[in-house]
């Protein structure tokens, strides 16, 4: 074993987007930081990679939803090359055998293809919906309370939260309460009468996520969703130029500036811990490397039961996160297609949107049912877009790319993936033929990830991109698990900063961030 001289104030474990957002945050406060990456390049599932020859697509995200405003600003990514113009916003279409409907700017600002009176509740329940997720949005963005020792500051956001409780008035009030643990379906049911419309919604709250539409707490899923925001507006959402690798190019760049030092195809083997504390790790190659503060942005149960070793921390916090819920239900397809499909009944703007089959909130539902037992759906929801439709860099010209997240696909398959992985292809190809003819004949080449092929190439247990189910008794302080929502843990100087802590996943930033900050706050 060698051991490095070289002592650092900070060791980041993981070079995902969040990793590499709390190493930048760290080093702009002055501290010296090391971040080590397993892989050959940082970036996580939020990559730009070349699936096929000249074909290149985001590896698993491939929306920009929730970059939270606080990481571009403290980071200075605009400096770094990301830029966000509200003209890069994308449109949602609800596919549809009636024709297609339309939420267009940031999620439904204008609705078409709607009847009249539909495009007036859909009105009042966007505005409706916008103001329940802003009671929960400052929750998501800063630490969440330690309900057992409160912060003066701690006190001070509840209070505030409080406030903005009061602001919405007593009927709102009672009606955030109500609604807060309903599932979507009810929901949409009660304020909306067309199919199409309650089926994107109901996708939306659920998508990432092992429920349905009829889940009781599903509609906590469509507030996390419209509490991030792009360009200061809630709920838009863009196709970066470049894909997702182009924000990981921009978050990398601002944590060289910064003077993270970074190493890549550097797996760190354990956490050294003395004395109940993190003082350092050692790297797969023998290497020991110390510094004052370990900061995990990987998964939260690799961190405590592969890296620490359960024999560090006591047997309570050890069964807790043993039983942190992280079976992925998404897949990935990616398609290398030689022209550009046509979708029935939708324009050329609408192409460079984000097309999502989920007819009606009954076909979602119908869809999960199957994953309850460990299978798949026959008849799979998905949200797709055709990236080099704006980006022409992407594929070869004239050819085009498609690149669709597909639910319902359990984890834990019961004929296993090996088996049904053709299966699932051949379901999903069938329901994108019904929406967009021909589009079979076209495919040069097809890579479909299923959440097994997911944690295999992006060591994501589960294969869950949120590492960890985004549910109610997961979330808020109870993330990753209860007693433990602000980023330490039971041992001194180890600290969780990926997307199995608050908030949760998406690319935000927001848990790297704010465990930087927390690290800052501490030493101060």
């Amino acid at each position: 074993m060698t051991s490095s001289d070289l002592n650092w104030d900070a060791i980041v474990i993981g070079g995902g987007h969040n990793g590499l957002v709390a190493a930048a945050a760290l080093a702009k406060s002055g501290r010296k930081v090391l971040l080590l990456e397993a892989g050959t390049e940082v970036g996580g599932a939020a990559r730009t990679e070349e699936f096929a020859p000249g074909f290149r697509v985001s590896a698993v995200a491939h929306l920009l939803n929730r970059l939270h405003p606080d990481v571009v600003k403290t980071l200075e990514l605009e400096r770094h090359g990301l830029t966000v113009e509200r003209g890069d916003f994308v449109p949602s279409v609800a596919l549809s055998t009636d024709g297609p409907l339309v939420l267009n700017g940031a999620y439904g600002e204008v609705l078409t293809g709607a009847s009249p009176s539909e495009q007036s509740a859909w009105k009042e329940l966007r505005a409706q919906l916008l103001r329940y997720a802003g009671v929960l949005k400052p929750f998501l963005s800063r630490r969440p309370p330690d309900l057992g020792n409160m912060s003066l500051a701690e006190m001070t956001g509840l209070g505030q939260t409080a406030l903005a409780l009061k602001r919405l008035g007593k009927e709102d009030m009672r009606d955030f309460l109500r609604v807060l643990l309903m599932n979507v379906y009810d929901l949409l049911d009660e304020q909306l009468s067309d199919d199409r419309l309650k089926g994107l919604l109901a996708f939306d709250a659920t998508l990432g996520s092992h429920l349905g539409p009829r889940s009781p707490t599903s509609l906590l899923g469509l507030y996390y969703r419209l509490a991030g925001e792009i360009g200061g507006l809630a709920g838009a959402q863009m196709q970066p130029k470049g894909g997702m690798g182009a924000v990981v190019a921009a978050i990398h760049s601002a944590a060289e500036k910064a003077g993270v030092s970074i190493r890549q195809a550097s797996m760190v083997a354990k956490v050294i811990v003395e004395k109940g504390r993190a003082v350092g790790v050692v790297t797969q190659n023998g290497e020991t490397l110390r510094a004052k503060a370990v900061v995990s942005a990987i998964n939260p149960a690799t961190t405590i039961l592969d890296l620490v070793g359960p024999r560090e921390v006591d047997t309570g916090f050890v069964r807790k996160v043993r039983n942190i819920r992280m079976k992925g239900d998404a897949a990935k397809l990616h398609l290398a297609l030689d022209r550009p499909p046509q979708f029935t009944g939708v324009d050329a703007a609408g192409h460079k949107g984000r097309l999502v089959i989920a007819p009606s909130p009954n076909h979602v539902e119908r869809a999960f049912n199957p994953s309850k037992y460990g299978e798949f759906s026959p008849e799979p929801v998905m949200e797709i877009t055709l990236p080099s439709l704006a980006d022409p860099s992407l594929a070869p010209s004239g050819a085009c790319v498609l690149s669709a997240v597909v639910q319902y696909a359990p984890y834990a398959l019961k004929e296993g993936w090996t088996a049904g992985k053709p299966q699932f292809l051949k379901a999903i190809m069938a329901q994108l033929e019904t929406y967009a003819p021909g589009i079979e004949a076209t495919v040069r080449h097809a890579e479909l990830l299923t959440p097994a092929d997911i944690e295999t190439r992006y060591r994501m247990p589960g294969g869950h991109w949120h590492h960890g189910e985004l549910q109610a008794d997961q979330m808020l302080i109870s993330r990753p698990v209860s007693g433990w929502s602000g980023y330490d843990t039971p041992l001194g100087g180890l600290f969780l900063a990926g997307a199995g802590s608050h908030p949760g996943g998406g690319i935000s930033g927001a848990p790297g961030l704010n465990a930087a900050r927390r690290i800052i706050a501490m030493r101060a």
